[in-house]
């Protein structure tokens, strides 16, 4: 009989995303056989019903297979997964990327091996060597860099998913950035939990900026760099020169800001205020004109007035954000946010459009000012490429997927580019 190979499904951040790629590999190499693994999130409470809905479909779809959950929603509340009748084994967001793991539920997938394998993430003071060359389309790939926070925003539970933030020491990441370049990639893009937080427990403590300068000084054949999202408030020296004087590291910043009025910023325990973001932004433009912005931003925080958010909608302009990733306040268990005051569901929801028609706005103004420039566009696929800012490039006849095509923008068309 043909041996069936595990079927692997994804929930949450591109991390997670990441992650699946290791344990598929992992998992292979293991002889693992006629399972269905589910990588979950814990973001929000909606991100775990999801989860459970997931595990469900799945279970019916393959109602022979053995069914292992894992994620940060496995680590945060591995006795919800447990009790589903759906559910075969839970692994911990630690455990999934030791090869012990996998090979322990190679033979018959629960065995003698316990249930759940879920240890305490807190504990954990290294990172996985679990690097996964290739990752992404042909012409991008995703190199992780970092795992872990260390901070305790009171709306969120991934540190008690990811646990402290760890780093992935430069020369690995470099090894394996010169590996993907040798492999025809031209854009690297370092992800992480809280990126800002790189290099802080390695010894002589470097910043982010710092990996960044010695990314481009060891690989010069890399043609674009990219940084999946920072906390700007902790911007290094050494980052805002790179911004400034390297033309590989791409122009293009998400920023972690969830909100844009001070008191709800402090009620999040965040580390900034409105002041820093604009400050921020306006100096990273200074530096770098033809630079975007996409950013977090929740609406509906516990406790938020008509006033507080008018403060977040005028954030968006006032930083000039392009990208909005735009979040209606969900209620999270487990964590401070939980019992505080709640903003009614309605008015969170009726918010959160408010924020995205403001996005959308910003969008479309940033698209349209792309027309008549000329722009260097990395080719996803044979019509659809992406700018240095990241926008979408629809093409009338077909590239080569993988190279870099400069073209000239002659229009715009629901949210893309046309050339």
């Amino acid at each position: 009989m043909t041996a069936k190979p595990p079927i692997f499904a994804t929930l949450g951040c591109r991390l997670n995303a990441y992650e699946t790629e290791a344990m598929k590999a992992l998992a292979t190499e293991a002889g693992v056989e006629g399972a269905v693994v589910i990588n979950t999130c814990a973001v929000t409470a909606e991100a775990v019903r999801k989860a459970r809905q997931e595990i469900r479909k799945l279970r019916r779809d393959n109602p022979d297979a053995k069914v292992i959950v894992t994620g940060c929603a496995a680590q945060t509340e591995p006795e919800t997964f447990a009790a589903m009748d759906e559910v075969d084994a839970v692994i911990g967001n630690h455990e999934k990327m030791s090869p012990d793991t996998w090979a322990g539920l190679a033979p018959d997938l629960i065995g003698d091996t316990e249930r759940v394998q879920v240890d305490d993430i807190m504990s954990v003071t290294e990172t996985a060597g679990h690097l996964i060359d290739g990752f992404g389309t042909r012409s991008r790939a995703y190199v992780q860099v970092q795992n872990g926070c260390d901070h305790r925003c009171t709306f969120c539970i991934i540190p008690y998913g990811r646990g402290n933030s760890r780093s992935v020491p430069a020369g690995v990441v470099v090894d394996q950035i010169k590996r993907l370049v040798d492999k025809g990639f031209r854009e690297i893009v370092l992800t992480g939990v809280d990126m800002t937080s790189w290099g802080a427990d390695l010894p002589g403590e470097p910043r982010l900026g710092d990996l960044v300068m010695r990314i481009l000084r060891l690989v010069p054949d890399l043609a674009r760099l990219r940084i999946s999202s920072i906390d700007s408030i902790e911007a290094d020296d050494n980052l805002m020169l790179a911004i400034a004087t390297e033309p590989r590291l791409m122009p293009h910043l998400h920023l972690s800001l969830q909100h844009g009025d001070d008191l709800i910023l402090k009620r999040m325990k965040r580390r900034h205020l409105r002041d820093d973001a604009i400050a921020f932004t306006q100096e990273a433009k200074r530096l770098r004109p033809d630079i975007t912005f996409g950013a977090d931003i929740i609406a509906g925080f516990p406790t938020e007035t008509d006033a507080h958010f008018e403060n977040s909608l005028k954030l968006v302009t006032e930083c000039d954000l392009t990208w909005l990733h735009v979040f209606p306040y969900s209620t999270r268990e487990g964590t401070p946010a939980a019992r505080m005051p709640a903003v009614n569901g309605r008015i969170i929801k009726d918010r959160a459009a408010q924020l995205r028609a403001v996005g959308d706005g910003q969008v479309a103004k940033h698209l349209a000012a792309q027309i008549g420039q000329t722009h260097n566009v990395l080719m996803e696929n044979a019509r659809m490429g992406r700018t240095e800012q990241f926008a979408e490039v629809l093409f009338a006849s077909d590239q080569i997927e993988g190279q870099i095509v400069s073209a000239r923008v002659n229009a715009t068309l629901d949210g893309q580019l046309i050339v």
